[in-house]
Parts: structure tokens; sequence; C-alpha cells
């Protein structure tokens, strides 16, 4: 659309760089003019990059930032810099009346059929107030458009905070589901079946079985979209007797620090059932093409040691080697095993044509699979991100009820053991990789504040953990639920 900035990332041209005349060599350019990988470039309506975003992108506490916070953020700088060129500015020139009149249309605008919540105003502020205080403390601009005030904090403290900082910060009331909720968006939505368990007539998903072994393990582990949508071949653990399977997750591709999460078995036979049949069957279909051998910058995997290193070779022989650790998921998609068939990704979750799926992609799965259940009535939804919160909080639940029966607690006992409960909220904060207890608390484990765990697990039956979701659900109207499992 005219009057829009548009948004690249260095690396885009991919494979595709080197067939596009003028483009060859594009990577070792932008090394040369000081990009970094992964380095994103907006470019302006007249189709001019300014260097001095190219120099925050590169050098400021931006650069220092979780990849998808970057992500996140650069997004909302487009929208902004899209906004302010509409009215005739550039982003360098805008205004705290300019600021307060974007808040207005995102927040209340008339029209506007994509309002946004607190949560994500405050996202956005956050952005804003990064760039603005960068570039007024260079020189860029006059004042930074994010005007802030003093205010006493808890610990009695003068603190900063910006005048247009929501009041409220929930962007939703319902973020997480029940099991049986859950199963049902899942079957219908990402499945195709019928209401009746039956595969629904007409539905022509051709991908259902990894889509719905993808949601199992987001839902299992609570794992992010880029880590679970990152996820190799090589890290998938076998299938043994165990409940429950340790997967590390590489720092790269996690928001700030290696780690490890747990998948339950279900999932885990999911995901394996995935590998075995639709996709070994996306990766004949491009083998037999020759697809995998066209592709430029491939790395075939020699050797995987047991500290998680990676060997590999170039298409011109020369070899090379990282840790798995350090591999984001750009570098995971150009790694290949030779098997004797031919080549084959060891990225997990491949598209039809048999090539790695970029993990954004998911988004969309996940938005025509609700948008499946609203046509027939149903009212189920599910994000990625829902997926993870609803694991977080029976995560919580279930380390509850499961430290209860070990040690054979009474309701009247419960009190006695705070310490030991405690305990149970850092666990759940280090099964997600949050940095702080607070987040896991107060935004992802919503439902339960305000409310005593001990009036939730105050019988002596110790009811299974799907009915005390449901329970929950009933007692707090935050938690997607269906009144029961549907059957024919």
């Amino acid at each position: 659309m005219a009057g829009e900035w548009s948004l690249f990332w260095t690396g885009d041209g991919g494979g595709s760089a080197s067939r596009v005349p003028g483009w060859e060599g594009l990577g070792e350019r932008e090394r040369a003019l000081g990009f970094r990988g992964q380095q994103p470039i907006l470019v302006s309506p007249e189709g001019r990059v300014d260097a001095r975003l190219s120099e925050f992108f590169r050098r400021s506490r931006f650069a220092s930032s979780a990849l998808g916070t970057q992500e996140s953020y650069v997004l909302d700088y487009r929208l902004f810099f899209t906004f302010l060129w509409q009215t005739g500015r550039n982003w360098d020139r805008a205004r705290a009346e300019d600021l307060e009149n974007w808040a207005d249309w995102r927040l209340r605008g008339q029209g506007n059929d994509r309002l946004i919540g607190g949560a994500k105003w405050g996202r956005e502020l956050a952005a804003l107030r990064l760039l603005y205080e960068w570039a007024e403390l260079r020189g860029h601009v006059e004042s930074s458009p994010v005007r802030m005030r003093a205010v006493r904090s808890r610990a009695g403290e003068d603190v900063l905070v910006a005048e247009l900082a929501p009041r409220d910060v929930r962007s939703s009331d319902v973020k997480w589901l029940t099991p049986r909720a859950y199963r049902l968006w899942r079957d219908v939505g990402l499945g195709g079946r019928a209401l009746d368990g039956l595969e629904r007539e007409g539905f022509r998903g051709r991908n259902d079985g990894r889509d719905m072994a993808f949601a199992d393990v987001l839902f299992s582990t609570g794992v992010r979209r880029r880590e679970g949508g990152t996820l190799l071949t090589a890290e998938l653990p076998q299938v043994e007797g165990q409940r429950y399977y340790a997967m590390r997750i590489g720092r790269a591709v996690a928001k700030r620090a290696e780690r490890y999460c747990y998948i339950g078995q279900a999932a885990l036979r999911a995901a394996h059932g995935y590998r075995l049949s639709t996709r070994a069957q996306a990766v004949a279909v491009a083998q037999s093409r020759g697809t995998y051998e066209r592709l430029a910058g491939l790395r075939i995997v020699e050797e995987i040691g047991q500290r998680g290193e990676v060997h590999w070779s170039g298409a011109d022989g020369r070899m090379g080697r990282a840790s798995l650790n350090e591999l984001d998921d750009r570098q995971r998609m150009l790694l290949f095993s030779r098997t004797p068939q031919g080549l084959e990704p060891l990225m997990l979750w491949l598209t039809e044509s048999g090539m790695p799926m970029g993990y954004r992609s998911w988004n969309r799965v996940f938005a025509r699979a609700s948008e499946r259940c609203q046509r027939l009535g149903l009212g189920v939804y599910a994000t990625p991100h829902m997926l993870r919160h609803s694991a977080a909080l029976r995560m919580l639940v279930a380390l509850h009820h499961a430290l209860d029966r070990r040690l054979g607690l009474s309701p009247a006992e419960r009190a006695r053991y705070e310490n030991v409960y405690g305990s149970v909220w850092s666990m759940v904060r280090d099964l997600l990789g949050h940095r702080s207890e607070d987040t896991t608390r107060e935004i992802y484990l919503e439902p339960l504040r305000g409310l005593q765990l001990e009036n939730l697990l105050n019988d002596e039956e110790h009811p299974d953990n799907t009915e005390l979701l449901a329970r929950l659900a009933r007692s707090t109207g935050l938690v997607l639920d269906v009144a029961e499992p549907v059957s024919a």
C-alpha cells in the first residue's frame, strides 16, 4: 500500500539471493557494511534506508534484546512510522501529540477493527521509548514523543513511567483452555473432525497430522512458538517407558537462555507419528525431485557430539562446526542429514513440499483452525501463546496436586507448607523460561490471583486435574472450557 514503510531482514534473500541479478554475494556485502545477522531494515515509502535506524538496530540495547522482542518491536516501529508518514511526518519529527493520537487510534479508534488492549499498548510504548530515548541522546531528535512522569513505587522510590502507560494491562480476558476445550479445538479446527469425532466431509487439510502434533507439543510443554517451531529431529527424545521426557531448548531460539522443558508421552508419540508418516512422505517427494540438492548454503551434518557440537560440510566441501545451542532459526533451516534415500532436513516441521517450515507460519495455521470452529458454532479458539498460558496453568495445578498426594496433606495442613508450595511457582517459572517469578504469577497464572489454592484443592478425593481446571473455569471466567466432551 502506498505510504507504508516496508520491513526486511538481512539474509531474507536466503538461497534465492544468488539467482537474482545484482544480488550475488548479498550476504558478504551486508557483513562488509556492518550489518549483523538477522538485523531488521526499515525502508521508507520513498525507498530510502535511514542510516540512523540501522545504527539503532545494530548497536543499541535493541540489538542485545531477545530475538522475539526485536521481531515484535520492529513491527511496532513500522506501524507507527507509517502512521506518521501518512500525516506528513518522518519518524524523527514525531511529537507527543502524534503519539497521543496514535494511542487513541490503537486503543479506541472509531472504525479501527483491530483495537488492542492494555498489555499490547504497554509493549508498543516500551518499544517507542527505547528508540526515541536513544535517538534523543544522540541528537537525532529534539525530544522524545514519549513523555514521562515520576511516580512513587511500592518500595518508596521515585521511578519514571510513561504518561500514556496503560492502567489495565490485560490484553484479553481469556488466555487459557482446559484440556477438553483444547482437544475439541484441535480435533475440529486442526484435524478436520466432525462433532461426532469422524472425519468431516469436504475437509481438505493435508497437514492435519503435522498441525495436531505441533499443537500437542506446545500444549504439553509450554514452549514458545519459536522454541517449538525450530525443533530438530535430533532434539526429539525417543519414546521409552516414562510419562515425561526432558527436551533441551537452545539458547539461540529461546528468549533468554537455554533450558530444559518436559514433554508428555502422548505429545511425544504424536510428534514421532508425524515424523514417520506425513513428514516422511513430504521428504520422499522432495528427494525424488532433487529439491534439496539445489538449495544454496545448506549444511550437511556429519556428526552431533554428546555435548551438542554440530559438525557439518558445505556443498563446496568446506567443514564447519558450532554448538547446537548457538544455532538460530535460520541456521537450523539449513541443516540436512545424508540418508540412503538422499538428503533430509533436520528441522522437524516441514511444509507439504518437504521444505523446513518457518515458525512464524504457525499463527496462520492456528487462525484458520479457529475460524473453522467458529463456522461450526463452537466457542473455542486458540493461539500458540494461549497454549503456553494453558500449559503453565496446568503445570501449577498438577504440581500442587502431585505434592499434595505425595505428602498426604490434609486441607488444614496445607497452610503449614507454604514454603513447599512457594517452590512450585519457581518450578513453573523455570519450565517456562521466565526471568521473573512475578511474570509467572501475575500474567501467565492470572486465574489463580485472588483465589486461595486451598479452596481449589480442598477435598479428600483429589479429583483429576481436568476437573480442577474446569472448576477454575467456572469460578473465574478466564479459562475457556466446554461443558462436557462432545460425543455422538
